[in-house]
């Protein structure tokens, strides 16, 4: 059983988050050879002010 955890951004709407779970899903299915009921993706939504790229944070500067 494929367990594929992503961190993100958060932000982004629910669509977006559905269908890249299904992209993920069908790219397991296609190259792990499992079926999409063994997929599980795992999405964790990260607050900008707590994500940090070069030392910098995302966050909004006010």
């Amino acid at each position: 059983m494929p367990i594929v955890q992503v961190n993100i951004l958060e932000g982004r709407s629910q669509e977006a988050k559905s269908d890249f779970a299904r992209a993920v899903t069908d790219a397991a299915v296609e190259h792990l050879g499992v079926q999409p009921a063994q997929v599980r993706v795992l999405i964790s939504e990260i607050a900008p002010q707590h994500w940090f790229t070069a030392g910098a944070s995302k966050a909004p500067v006010s």
